[in-house]
């Protein structure tokens, strides 16, 4: 191999390489892995976060107000204790509440808040008191498919009928 092949082939690499650089800072800028802004930091607790990950998007009528910082499981609750990172330069009222909602049928899951009326705002470190959990669609279309037995006629007793297939009515 000539030296010249060896050069051009070194430079190719290294244009290769600092293109992926390049790619891999815009993608964990876009990606929010970026440094924070300093902001402020508050936590709600939920009975079910369905598919709420780390790095979700919290919202204020639909607009970003800040991320889901971390996802952890209280031992004597059992309840899942999430951490909100919101901007500095956004106050909520101390009794807003926070509910989780899907991004679409398939797709990911943010915080919603919806902010109430107290003329006090939420603190650093303080607990959002109202929250409300993910709801599980399929579940519920599961149940609309193979609705739960009814009081009316025990799952374990067939209704008695007739030869004719009707159910037999008492005379």
């Amino acid at each position: 191999m000539a030296r010249g092949e060896q050069w051009a082939e070194t430079g190719v690499g290294l244009i290769v390489l600092a293109a992926a650089g390049g790619f891999l800072a815009y993608a964990l800028g876009v990606g929010g892995f970026a440094q924070a802004a300093p902001g402020y930091e508050v936590k709600a607790r939920f009975g079910q976060v369905g598919g709420l990950a780390t790095g979700a998007d919290v919202r204020v009528a639909g607009v970003k107000v800040g991320t889901v910082s971390s996802i952890t499981l209280d031992p004597k609750t059992y309840l899942a204790e999430t951490h909100l990172a919101l901007k500095p330069d956004i106050k909520l009222p101390a009794d807003s509440t926070a509910k989780i909602t899907s991004d679409g049928l398939l797709g990911g899951a943010h915080i919603s808040i919806e902010p109430g009326g107290s003329a006090e705002d939420l603190k650093a470190g303080s607990e959002i008191p109202n929250t409300q959990g993910a709801v599980d669609i399929f579940g519920l279309i599961g149940q609309v498919i193979r609705p739960a037995p009814s009081a009316a006629a025990p799952a374990d007793k067939p209704a008695a009928s007739s030869a004719d297939g009707l159910p037999d009515v008492p005379k």
